[in-house]
């Protein structure tokens, strides 16, 4: 397979990381530059991620929805109980919902094998409840994804995670015997430019765009906009312009990442021009 469908050549994918933190803790990064004793509750830090399910959630469908994009939100299962109305809303229009853990400091790299299969399913069965549809993906939170997690992951029933970053385009794999597609996660996200001009986005963004399209037949690039961090008004400007760019050039295909790793599970994989050609053996 050469093409995506329709004969286009970069695949765009938005991907809005949906986030929330256990009840008395928070993200342990953010745009202030103290840093807290240990133990300390963060009470600023708290205030900060909640503004994900308050605005920035919001201000991303809004973007989305304006500009005609479709897009996977990797939530937090904790989220769709906190945020129904965004949740709901998310679905209403033609967004994907992924599974993305219970909360974010929920770390399976420090859970038992048993422990983690419980709480996959947990987090899979909870954005059931909340929307009717059961999650086709699997983001790991912060990459925390063990040697177990992908066999679970598949043992579920699903189609794709989103924690592989040894290729940059999708494949299908197999685990546990059962089909999986492997989905690269982003190389350079939104938080990045925490303490930095937002306008690197658009840079670096641009850049790889046009660089991929000159030299590259089919390509992959994906985006991802956290709610609490991205959703802001400096940095949905920046995506803003990003995005019609993008919608200047005919041989882009937006997708949600289960409509790629759909098209990958019934096509398999993608072919690339490696090694090059009289590259030695």
């Amino acid at each position: 397979m050469t093409t995506w469908p329709g004969g286009k050549r970069i695949a765009i994918v938005v991907t809005s990381p949906f986030e929330t933190w256990a009840e008395g803790t928070a993200p342990q990064y953010g745009v202030h530059a103290t840093n807290l004793r240990p133990g300390q509750v963060d009470y600023a830090g708290r205030k900060w991620a909640e503004y994900g399910g308050n605005v920035g959630v919001w201000r991303i469908l809004s973007l989305l929805d304006r500009c005609g994009i479709p897009g996977t939100f990797a939530m937090n299962a904790r989220c769709a109980e906190l945020y129904p109305q965004a949740t709901a809303q998310i679905v209403r229009s033609g967004h994907e919902i992924a599974a993305h853990g219970y909360t974010q400091d929920q770390l399976q790299v420090y859970m038992t094998q048993t422990e983690e299969r419980a709480a996959i399913r947990h987090s899979l069965d909870v954005i059931e409840r909340a929307t009717g549809t059961r999650p086709r993906g699997w983001y790991s939170p912060a990459l925390s994804f063990t040697e177990h997690t992908h066999g679970i992951v598949a043992d579920e029933g699903l189609l794709y995670h989103g924690d592989a970053s040894d290729f940059d385009l999708p494949r299908l794999t197999r685990e546990n015997g059962k089909p999986l597609v492997a989905f690269p996660a982003t190389d350079f996200s939104d938080n990045r430019v925490l303490r930095a001009s937002p306008r690197v986005l658009l840079d670096v963004y641009k850049d790889t765009f046009d660089f991929l399209r000159a030299h590259e037949p089919i390509s992959l690039i994906g985006i991802a906009i956290h709610a609490h961090a991205g959703g802001r008004p400096l940095v949905v400007a920046v995506f803003d312009q990003l995005f019609r760019y993008f919608q200047t050039f005919s041989d882009v295909w937006f997708a949600r990442a289960v409509d790629v790793a759909q098209y990958v599970f019934d096509n398999g994989d993608l072919t690339r021009p490696w090694p090059p050609e009289g590259a030695r053996s």
